[in-house]
C-alpha cells in the first residue's frame, strides 16, 4: 500500500524556507499550521530538520529526511537508504513569563512527563521533541536524563536555539539519553546566508 506525504526535496531546500520563520522568532511560537506539509507547525519543521542534520553529521551517507505525517502526528524521520521510519511528537517549552518559579529542567521533565502521562500507546514507537524556548539560561542535559520517568519513547530530543553570533543562528540538539554516561549534544550552526549549515558535537 503506497502512502502519500510530503517532504523536501534537499535539506538545502528545507533551510531555506524556513529562514523566514527563523529569523522571526514568533512564527515559531505561534505560527498557524501548514496545510501543505500535513499540519506541521513552523517549529516541528524546524525541529525535524535539527535532528537530521545532526544525526547525518555522523554519517558518511546523509540519508535521514523527514516527512509529514498521513496519520496526522508531528511528522516522520525517515532513513532513505533502509526504509526504516519513526512517527515523532512534539512538546514546547513555552518563554517563561517573568515570575517563573520553576528552573528549565523541571520545565523540561514537566513537558516530557505530560506526553508520556498519554499512555504506553500513545508513546510506543514514537520519537518526542522537545522545543525549548524557556529562556532561562543555561541547563545541563546530563542532570534532566537522570531526572526523567520512565518513558515508553524510543527516544527523547531537546532542541533549541543555543545563541545567534554575527547573524549565524546556532541552535543546540541534544538526545536525553545517559547509555554512554553522557547525553549526546550537538551544535548547528547556520550560515548567515541560509545555505549551509555545520554540526558540532560537543559530548
Amino acid at each position: 500500500m503506497k502512502i502519500t506525504v510530503t517532504r523536501f526535496k534537499t535539506p538545502e531546500a528545507c533551510l531555506k524556507d524556513l529562514e523566514r520563520f527563523i529569523r522571526n522568532g514568533r512564527h515559531l511560537h505561534t505560527g498557524r499550521p501548514f496545510k501543505r506539509f500535513g499540519g506541521l507547525r513552523s517549529r516541528e519543521l524546524l525541529a525535524n530538520w535539527l535532528i537530521c542534520a545532526v544525526i547525518n553529521s555522523c554519517r558518511s551517507t546523509p540519508s535521514l529526511t523527514f516527512t509529514s505525517d498521513h496519520q496526522g502526528g508531528d511528522g516522520i524521520l525517515y532513513d532513505m537508504d533502509t526504509k526504516a521510519w519513526r512517527p515523532t511528537e512534539h512538546v514546547m517549552v513555552p518563554r517563561a513569563a517573568p515570575d517563573e518559579a520553576h528552573d528549565i529542567a523541571t520545565l523540561i521533565v514537566n513537558a516530557i512527563s505530560k506526553k508520556q502521562a498519554k499512555g504506553t500507546a500513545y508513546a510506543s514507537g514514537k520519537i518526542l521533541i522537545v522545543f525549548l524556548e524557556a529562556g532561562l539560561g543555561a541547563w545541563f542535559p546530563n542532570r534532566v536524563a537522570r531526572q526523567l520517568p520512565k518513558v515508553d519513547f524510543e527516544d527523547v530530543w531537546v532542541v533549541g536555539l543555543y545563541r545567534v553570533v554575527a547573524d549565524e543562528y546556532v541552535y543546540g540538539v541534544t538526545r536525553l539519553d545517559l547509555s554512554s554516561d553522557h547525553a549526546p549534544i550537538g551544535l548547528v550552526r547556520i550560515n548567515k546566508t541560509f545555505d549551509a549549515w555545520e554540526v558540532k558535537r560537543l559530548q
